[in-house]
């Protein structure tokens, strides 16, 4: 059993933090009024590289003509 403070703080235990968290952030999730919490993982980025195509007439050198074409209205 843990108590929660007047703030609304619970501490995690330690044997639990030693295992699951090599960082400070947990990821809290609320669903059906049961509160679960995992080790936050930041998300990959690398597998975003590349995933976007974008028809633009500017040259990739011209940043203003690239940003221009791509809010332009079609």
């Amino acid at each position: 059993m843990k108590f929660v403070d007047n703030e609304g703080r619970v501490v995690l235990p330690k044997k639990w933090r030693d295992k699951h968290l090599k960082g400070q952030a947990v990821l809290m999730k609320i669903q059906d009024g049961k509160i679960t919490i995992e080790e936050y993982k930041l998300p990959d980025l690398t597998q975003l590289i590349n995933s976007v195509d974008a028809d633009i007439e500017s040259d990739l050198d011209d940043w203003k003509g690239v940003k221009r074409d791509l809010l332009a209205i079609r």
